[in-house]
């Protein structure tokens, strides 16, 4: 590629390559094409734009696109045709919609994509991917028509990336991600009770292993920087082995039983503002004596790069930090009740409810989510001396809903501060569900869930919160424009029926913060 090469590395018989180009000038567009052993591989002579490397040149403008929860199906081929009934229960891919709509416009091209988890969902496959399995096993055992294993895995990867539109997308826009549960399973390290009752499962250990297999390679790997990737030791030895499947899968059970065993946290910049995400699936302590959502290793890290002159600081979650205040009520009181503070029967409902419910959002872990507020609390006040930030955003996906909302650290707090959640990309909730959510959303719920929480001990949190945007339930994206030190936001949705499926239908931007024409000038003076 562009004059570089490097060689395949194994795993279990499926061959990789990452391969560095660090020549490239600042602000440039360049095209490039992918030889594998000298034959073109990549682009195909199909009609798509060819694909590009887009270098910044410190910039302080910039447009990020984020999301979450991406099943796989069939999109519908024209606006006058009836939807297929997959496509009627799934609704139009958004990710697929707006590959489309780049390809019309390169000038909305964005500098990066974040994929805020269940890139793949291994405990709800496609049907193709259910066809492959029921080739290799017998499904009426576990884990049946679920992702079972590293080869499931590399064919659900593979399935869900190899839709025309959305390997151009990926080959032509820089993309960060992080994981789910889903990308493993249903729950994934909800409480302590949940992992002891998985791992006796006589599945669990291939199902595990494949998940982190899979992730560090088709996922993890493209997070790093070439400084980070020098320091990736995994990376190192795999290249040397002539397979590199059981030193792969030996680190894979290290990662499910030490969550200090490797950062999947990590950061980009650009130009002036600094992207944190943050791995808030493995890298959680769980017990009855310490639950917490990060590690306090991790959790170093993270606060440790955090600290700079940054016009704007972007923090990636997959799960959003302030739910509706009755949810968040809903969910500590379960945790408390989890703990015994009311006798072991009712611990015992409480924990068949947390994971029917799913109560596992930074709510039901109160101590990490006050740490958090703390930690937003400092940078909103500025550090070592340093300018706070105009904006400090956080972002999240998950809970199938998007929403915007204020946060208030208190007077101290110079920086504006605003949650930002958009989900799914393709895999909207049932009827029945989002009036679930409505309601346990409610005033009504909130002041119950409050009271409730009291009792069980529960203190207040520490920040306020105030929804700007109403919870939508459609399936769409979120778009971020930071200049200089301003900062706004747009909400995509995918086309219904009857709509050119090609087109994302977009809200009004909202403005997140900035500064005026005199703050700006001054802050210039001042650097």
């Amino acid at each position: 590629m562009l004059g570089h090469r490097t060689k395949t590395f194994a795993v279990e018989g499926h061959h990789y390559a990452l391969l560095l180009v660090e020549d490239l000038e600042p602000a440039t567009v360049t095209p490039y094409d992918v030889r594998l052993d000298g034959a073109l591989v990549w682009p195909p002579d199909d009609g798509r734009p060819k694909p590009v490397v887009r270098t910044r040149d410190e910039e302080r403008q910039v447009r990020l696109i984020f999301g979450s929860c991406r099943v796989g199906a069939p999109q519908p081929t024209s606006t006058a045709a009836p939807w297929p009934d997959e496509v009627a229960r799934t609704g139009i891919d958004a990710l697929w919609a707006y590959a489309r709509f780049l390809q019309r416009d390169e000038s909305e091209w964005p500098d990066a994509l974040l994929l805020l988890g269940d890139q793949v969902y291994a405990d709800d496959v496609s049907p193709g991917t259910i066809e492959f399995i029921r080739g290799r096993r017998d499904t009426r055992d576990p884990p049946g028509e679920q992702v079972a294993d590293f080869e499931e895995y590399t064919r659900l990867y593979r399935e869900t990336w190899s839709d025309p539109d959305l390997r151009w997308l990926l080959s032509t826009v820089p993309t960060a991600m992080v994981f789910d549960d889903h990308d493993v399973n249903d729950d994934w390290n909800i409480s302590w009770d949940w992992v002891q009752e998985m791992r006796a499962q006589p599945w669990w250990d291939a199902r595990i292993t494949g998940a982190f297999m899979s992730y560090w390679i088709y996922q993890h790997l493209g997070n790093l920087s070439p400084p980070e990737l020098a320091e990736e030791e995994m990376f190192e030895l795999v290249k040397l082995d002539e397979d590199a499947g059981e030193r792969l899968r030996s680190f894979a059970r290290l990662c499910d039983r030490e969550s200090a065993a490797s950062r999947w946290a990590y950061y980009r910049d650009f130009g002036d503002s600094r992207l944190l995400v943050v791995d808030s699936r493995a890298a959680r302590v769980l017990g009855d004596r310490r639950r917490e959502m990060v590690d306090e290793e991790e959790w170093d890290w993270i606060v440790d790069h955090s600290v700079g002159a940054f016009d704007h600081v972007i923090i990636a979650s997959t799960l959003p930090v302030f739910l509706p205040i009755g949810i968040h009520h809903l969910q500590a009181w379960n945790e408390a009740l989890c703990t015994g503070c009311w006798g072991r029967l009712i611990a015992h409902l409480s924990e068949q409810l947390r994971r029917a419910v799913d109560l596992e959002h930074w709510a039901a872990f109160d101590r990490s989510f006050e740490q958090l507020c703390d930690w937003l609390a400092t940078i909103a006040r500025g550090t070592e001396g340093t300018r706070p930030p105009a904006t400090i955003l956080l972002l999240g996906g998950d809970v199938h809903c998007s929403s915007i909302s204020e946060v208030d650290l208190g007077p101290a707090a110079h920086s504006r501060v605003h949650q930002l959640v958009c989900s799914p990309f393709r895999n909207p909730l049932s009827a029945k569900e989002r009036r679930i959510v409505k309601a346990t959303g409610s005033r009504t719920a909130a002041r119950v869930f409050a009271l409730f929480a009291k009792l069980a001990g529960v203190d207040l949190p520490s920040a306020t919160w105030t929804p700007l945007r109403e919870p939508t339930f459609e399936n769409g994206l979120g778009e971020i424009v930071l200049a200089c030190r301003t900062a706004t936001a747009t909400i995509r949705r995918s086309p219904r029926e009857g709509e050119d499926p090609e087109l994302l239908v977009a809200d009004p931007p909202f403005t997140l913060g900035g500064e005026s024409h005199d703050e700006r000038l001054e802050a210039a003076t001042t650097r």
